[in-house]
């Protein structure tokens, strides 16, 4: 934070100069007065202010400016101390903490050190050895001062630091000058002079820098010092001299005491900048006295201010000045002062000897800084400033006025310091980005992108009861908030299908709610596929309940990936919601969590809407919106940013083993199992294609087709096989990939499960029956997280073994009140874990090395069979199990509250340290995650010394950690996998790709001036490709030139004769050509196809129109540079190509291209002129070229389709399409129909008794013995948030570091909710009779859901099921929750937010019963 002034001075006749004051704020440590004291966990002060004074003269344009800068810091004492406000005291206790009272301060000086140290810089004084710090102490030291103990304190310090011996560079000063005493004792004018004693030395010591404002580079060369410029300002600075050190003033806020101290410091430092820079402020009060001094100092010859030069009249011999600045020459020396001489003035021989206006000049800079810093500090203006103003004359008559000035302001500052500090302190961290996951929890560092605008569209035209209605494209607009779109009457479903602009992983669906009068003509369930094409489509939502809400409501659905049939079987997850038994709640974690498949190509999503009444009217839709994560593809193609780290990580794993499923790496240990190369895709020959928009059924003319994917499925086998055989095989769950250490992709997922299976046993031992306990359960989930297995891969083995996995479940195995204080514990040490990572890094700033090495890490939990001592030297012996400890050579370690000797597994996790607060009963009165915390992480504490509730939190903390690292690791994986679709790096082709610069170049020469119209990744195919298994990529037919290696090309099976590409353009765009890119290998006779071009704005084949139809034989036999492998070198400017021109542009969005094999047979091919039929060789032309297959295969001999890259040229259309609104007999009909009131409206049904139980997630409710029929339940939203932080950071992370994807855990696997209904029968049994999927709404948004069928009951239930631990309380909510509420976040809890209606006449009921409409 920084804060300039300036003010110019000079009389006349003189040299006119400019003074500045600079205030730099430090970050290391914002806060308020009594909120930011001292020392913090970055090393760094409470109001720690860097001020720097800059002189300079201004000269004409062009001319080089002189100037000089002096730098002095301000701040409080540099240590472990604070003040706490008593009504009862006027003043603040003020205490040292008793626990490391200095930890950091060295630190801090070192810091200093580092930042002040010039000696090495060009221009600096050789002759300094050492870097002078100088600390100006003005605390009161008398003898029953309050601040007497801080003085004390502060000398001890600085010998501490001496006694270390390691700022061997810097010399470190204390001045101690008890400012208040001496104004009462001494007066104003004697405690100035005798500051001025104590400052002579420290300052001439530290000098200032000097230098030259150079206005054009070409002056460099005339500079004798550093040079300093930046690429944004033309000219430089040369800096001639540097100052070496620093001198810092402090009091004990470092506010009124400090402002005035170091304003008459510098004031000295004022005079000797303006001598340097030939200003002169000596007075003509002062001639006596400037002849004296000059007699004293008549030996001494100044130095020239810049500009100026010395010389002799060659006749006389006279000494004379030369000022080449103004080209005017003096006798008179320009500084014939000697430096610093005011220094050794008096009060008022200074006064007398200086000219007062550019004094008072830079007194009010003070005067105004002063106000700026305790403003921010204290929220008030600074107090005791008068004395800035004692060089003026009429300073005197404020005096009065000042000291009732002074109480105004002692008690503005104390109500602030009561009231209004403490979200003061909020504001500055927020603005400073700290604390981020405590004061706005919900905020994504990298927010959803919105995929679905602005060059997103339908591929099939939506239908709707309005004349012109631009297909859809209005429902995708975000201009649109009030549209409502009328779908046609009685439409049963539908359906649309929305082509995103950009590849991505999808993960939420934003409807806007759009209707009329009558709000039941909203859909009421959705349905939604996702797949990268049309072909691939799969189900990643189906049913979602969309509840009945006013107009203008937005509802957010979260998407999870594709989710396997078998995981889904295995883990129960079906049966988990509709489960009766809701008493057990997941607070812990999910043990049954179920991984979707991630891919970051999705580029087509299809959504399914139903009515809530099938046929009764129409549908109205509203503005829709798809967010979703993509990837940095621009970065990847061009090598920069974040793209070029997950692009280095690609070309890596050819030739290591992938990072991304490697088990032992020490990149990523919880990495899932890779992936083969599924990119090429294909259809069985026996299958047709069938269009999932025009229900077309398209045969291939192939023989045999390419596997499209490794599916793990097989045919007609039950799901639940495999809880019959004995062995284990537990196919992977997220996604069809297999593990490249093993060829058949099973040998990894075995030896992960046999491990598993093994720790399992050596837990129970040889008692078979024994069930573990929660600290068992908890290390098991610790292994098979180590192991990377999954939920599902978990169920697998242990029901292999006859185990049943819900009785390892550690939420089931201990009590409701105890989980809700582990979770508790657990979050707490989340936030503290990443406010102790934030500090970490922000202590880092301005030091070499603060990373200190500890052998105990922040969680230390073994693995099982190494957890026990074995120790004999160990004192603690936590974790012994009855054998005596047999001796070894492990470290030991010295817990810091018993004293005792421990070994490393003895040893709690170093996050126990910041626990440390909790008493006995796991209990802690405040969580504070301010960087005034003293915690030292390099400490250790033992089991013993810690409560079973801190250890078995480090432990779950520990279990959170490595789920979500898992998470993180799946979503690389899925990034890298998406590039190998694209670019294909698990090729083993070896060349290099193009050169950057040549790849421009060449795209500029096939282009010609127009546009790549379909070039990835804003344009894709529309249906899937086949693919040779040898081939590139079919999606690198769109890729940039420079995006792959060379040698790389596409290339269709063998077996296909045909094929076709539906290309969908980035925009629409009117479309002049297509070029095709040959491949490296060229063409023959035999496999130069025939090209096909179509182009249309719509999906159905039957209105596309041909464009033109080209034989690329034709043109082999007139170029013969189309034939054999073609010259890669660098000296090749462009490509081979073919470019098929069009007639006219046409303006599409759809283009089609087929390549068609002449093969044997075909009435297309010419038997006499291609084939000899007495010997049956193929053309001899072709035999002569042998073509190589695509990235380093074998010679190929049979003839396929093939081609490096598809171009389409044209130019694409910028206008944006205006949705006019017409006012047709049609239209009017549509509005008058939307304004129609429904014939039936809701109203509340009155409940007798209600009952919350199982903490507030069931509601029950008793109804009267006469009441309606039940029709639905309205339901408030609830307000908690799906928090960024729920665990603390990984080892090694950094406070920004996040996946190469920003893909973060809770878009991963979302959090879902449900609401279960139930009823009671006339059996007295309790039946489930509707669940519902809740979106996300703005809390208190009113959601009506209708029960399927009316009905009646004395007694009604709504249970909240699903993800309830991912959700918590927002900060206004969580600092007015005690330690002792209920585990479960407030805001998810049932009081007050259901009501039941029924449906009835308003006309029928009057007017006194429609009072209770809901």
């Amino acid at each position: 934070m920084e804060s300039p002034e300036c003010r110019s001075f000079g009389s006349l006749g003189q040299q006119e100069g400019f003074v500045a004051l600079t205030a730099r704020r430090s970050r290391l440590h914002p806060g308020t007065r009594y909120l930011a004291r001292g020392l913090n966990s970055c090393y760094s002060t409470g109001n720690e202010v860097e001020c720097e004074q800059l002189v300079w003269v201004p000269r004409r344009s062009g001319q080089t400016v002189p100037f000089n800068t002096y730098i002095w810091r301000r701040g409080t004492i540099p240590m472990w101390w604070g003040a706490e406000l008593k009504l009862t005291s006027a003043e603040a206790e003020i205490y040292v903490s008793n626990r490391d009272p200095y930890k950091g301060s060295l630190q801090y000086y070192q810091r200093l050190s580092n930042r002040y140290d010039t000696r090495n810089l060009i221009g600096a004084k050789k002759k300094n050895s050492t870097v002078p710090i100088v600390c100006v102490n003005l605390l009161r030291s008398g003898e029953g001062k309050s601040e007497s103990i801080l003085v004390q304190h502060f000398v001890e310090s600085l010998n501490y630091i001496r006694s270390t011996r390691k700022l061997q560079n810097s010399r470190i000063y204390l001045i101690n000058y008890d400012w208040h005493a001496n104004i009462k004792y001494k007066g104003e004018q004697q405690t100035i002079e005798g500051l001025w004693r104590h400052l002579k030395e420290p300052t001439v010591t530290v000098g200032i820098s000097d230098g030259d404002y150079l206005p054009s580079r070409q002056r460099f060369k005339d500079c004798r010092g550093e040079i300093i410029s930046t690429d944004d300002v033309e000219g430089a600075f040369c800096l001639r001299s540097h100052q070496n050190g620093v001198i810092r003033f402090n009091c004990a806020d470092s506010l009124d005491r400090t402002n005035a101290a170091s304003f008459f410091g510098s004031l000295q430092v004022f005079m000797e900048q303006c001598r340097r820079l030939g200003i002169s402020l000596d007075s003509d009060l002062a001639y006596g006295y400037q002849s004296s001094v000059n007699d004293n100092y008549g030996a001494y010859t100044a130095p020239l201010p810049p500009g100026w030069e010395k010389r002799s009249d060659a006749v006389t011999g006279k000494i004379y000045y030369i000022d080449h600045n103004t080209r005017s020459t003096t006798w008179v020396h320009p500084c014939p002062d000697k430096p610093w001489k005011r220094f050794d003035m008096t009060f008022e021989e200074f006064k007398r000897s200086t000219i007062l206006s550019p004094v008072n000049q830079l007194a009010d800079l003070f005067l105004l800084a002063g106000d700026i810093h305790a403003t921010l500090y204290t929220g008030s203006k600074a107090m005791h400033s008068q004395i800035l103003s004692i060089f003026n004359e009429e300073a005197g008559k404020f005096k009065q006025f000042s000291a009732a000035q002074n109480v105004k302001i002692t008690l503005q500052r104390r109500y602030k310091n009561h009231v209004v500090d403490s979200s003061r302190q909020k504001q500055l961290e927020m603005f400073l980005g700290m604390r981020l996951f405590k004061h706005i929890p919900s905020v994504a560092l990298h927010p959803l992108q919105v995929q679905s605008r602005p060059f997103a569209c339908f591929l099939k035209p939506v239908a709707s009861m309005f004349p012109s209605s631009h297909g859809g494209a209005s429902l995708l607009s975000f201009k649109r908030k009030d549209l409502i779109w009328v779908c046609p009457q009685a439409a049963d479903i539908v359906e649309l299908f929305i082509y995103l602009g950009e590849p991505c992983h999808v993960c939420q669906l934003l409807l806007t709610v759009s209707h009329g009068a009558d709000d039941s003509t909203f859909p009421s369930t959705v349905d939604v596929r996702t797949g990268p094409n049309l072909d691939r489509l799969k189900l990643v939502l189906e049913g979602a309940t969309i509840p009945q809400c006013s107009h203008g409501t937005n509802l957010l659905i979260p998407l999870p990936g594709p989710i396997s049939g078998q995981d889904m079987a295995v883990t129960g997850a079906g049966a988990r919601l509709n489960c009766q038994d809701t008493s057990s709640i997941s607070l812990l974690y999910d043990f049954e969590e179920l991984e979707g498949q991630l891919d970051f190509l999705t580029r087509v999503v299809a959504v399914t809407f139903y009515p809530a009444t099938s046929g009764r009217s129409s549908m109205t839709l509203g503005e829709m919106e798809v967010l979703g994560v993509s990837l940095h593809w621009r970065g990847i193609f061009t090598n920069e940013g974040h793209g070029a780290r997950l692009y280095d990580i690609a070309k890596k794993s050819q030739k290591e083993t992938n990072p991304f499923s490697s088990v032992g790496s020490d990149i990523n240990p919880f990495a899932e199992a890779s992936y083969d190369n599924a990119s090429q895709l294909n259809s069985s020959a026996n299958s047709p294609l069938v269009d999932l928009l025009t229900g077309e059924i398209t045969r291939v003319d192939a023989i045999q087709q390419p596997v499209r994917e490794n599916i793990n499925y097989s045919g007609g086998v039950d799901l639940l096989d495999f809880l019959d055989g004995a062995d284990i095989q537990p196919s992977h769950s997220h996604g069809d990939f297999t593990s490249p250490s093993s060829q058949d992709g099973k040998s990894y997922l075995d030896n992960g499960a046999k491990q598993y299976i093994s720790c399992f046993r050596s837990l129970i031992g040889q008692n078979s029956e024994r069930r573990l306990d929660f600290a068992e359960a908890m290390k098991l989930e610790v292994e098979r997280l180590r192991l990377n297995l999954s939920a599902a891969e978990r169920d697998r083995a242990l029901l292999s073994i006859g185990t049943d996995p819900a009785t390892i479940n550690p939420n089931a195995l201990i009590d409701q009140s105890y989980m809700g204080r582990l979770c508790k514990v657990a979050n707490s040490l989340a936030l503290l874990g990443q406010a102790a990572l934030e500090d970490k890094t922000t202590a880092a700033i301005g030091l070499e090395n603060t990373d200190s090495s500890k052998s105990i890490d922040f969680w230390n939990i073994s693995k099982i069979g190494e957890s026990f001592c074995g120790s004999s030297t160990c004192e603690v012996h936590a974790e012994i199990v009855g054998a005596t400890p047999a001796p070894s050579t492990s470290s030991l370690f010295l817990c810091c509250q018993c004293q005792r000797k421990a070994c490393k597994v003895c040893c709690a996790g170093g996050g126990a340290l910041l626990l440390s607060s909790y008493d006995s009963s796991g209990c802690q009165s405040q969580l504070d995650v301010t960087t005034n915390q003293s915690v030292t992480m390099d400490r250790v504490i033992c089991k013993t010394c810690c409560h079973d509730i801190v250890l078995h939190a480090l432990m779950l903390d520990h279990i959170r950690v490595l789920i979500s690292s898992r998470r993180s690791s799946r979503a690389d994986n899925a990034a890298q996998k998406a590039l190998d679709q694209v670019i294909g790096f698990s090729k083993n082709d070896r060349s290099l790709p193009w050169d950057p610069q040549q790849a421009i170049m060449v795209r500029k020469h096939l282009l010609n001036g127009e546009e790549s119209l379909a070039e990835f990744p804003f344009a894709s195919f529309l249906h899937s490709v086949e693919t040779a298994p040898d081939s590139a990529p079919y999606l690198s037919l769109l890729a940039p030139l420079n995006s792959e290696p060379r040698h790389s090309y596409w290339k269709a099976p063998s077996s296909a004769s045909c094929v076709e590409f539906c290309i969908v353009l980035g925009s629409l765009s009117d479309v002049s050509g297509v070029l095709l890119v040959i491949s490296p290998c060229g063409y023959s006779t035999a496999d130069a196809p025939s090209v096909q071009i179509w182009a249309s704005n719509k999906i159905n084949k039957e209105e596309r129109s041909c464009v033109g139809k080209w034989d690329i034989k034709s043109l082999i036999s007139s170029d013969s540079s189309f034939h054999g492998p073609e010259n890669l070198g660098r000296d090749s400017k462009v490509p081979r190509h073919v470019k098929f021109a069009f007639r006219n542009p046409i303006r599409c969005r759809i283009i089609w291209i087929m390549l068609r094999l002449q093969r044997p047979g075909s009435a297309s091919v010419n038997l006499e002129k291609d084939f000899n039929l007495l010997s049956l060789d193929e053309n001899p032309f072709s035999q002569e070229v042998k073509r190589r297959a695509s990235i380093g295969g074998q010679i190929e001999t049979e003839p396929c389709l093939h081609a490096k890259r598809i171009l389409v040229v044209g130019t694409s259309v910028k206008k944006e399409m205006d949705i006019e609104s017409t006012q047709g007999s049609d239209t009017i009909k549509v509005k008058a129909w939307l304004e129609r009131l429904p014939q039936l409206y809701r109203f509340k049904i009155p409940v007798e008794a209600e009952r919350l139980c199982n903490n507030d997630l069931v509601l029950e409710q008793y109804l009267p013995p006469v009441s309606p029929l039940l029709a639905g339940f309205r339901l408030d939203a609830p307000s908690a948030i799906k928090p960024r932080v729920t665990h603390s950071p990984s080892l090694g992370v950094d406070i920004w570091d996040t996946s190469i994807t920003f893909l973060e855990d809770r878009y991963i696997s979302p959090a879902v909710l449900h609401i279960q209904v139930s009823i009671l029968q006339e059996s007295d049994n309790m039946v489930t009779v509707a669940e519902y999927r809740l979106p996300e709404a703005k809390p208190g948004t009113q959601m009506y859901f209708d029960f399927p069928q009316k009905m009646q009951t004395r007694r009604i239930s709504f249970k909240l099921l699903g993800d309830i631990a991912a959700f918590a309380d927002g900060p206004a909510e969580s600092d007015n929750i005690g330690f002792g509420s209920s585990p479960v976040a407030t805001g998810l809890s049932l009081s007050n937010r259901i009501k039941l209606y029924y449906y009835a006449d308003p006309y029928e009921l009057g007017k006194w019963a429609s009072l209770s409409a809901v």
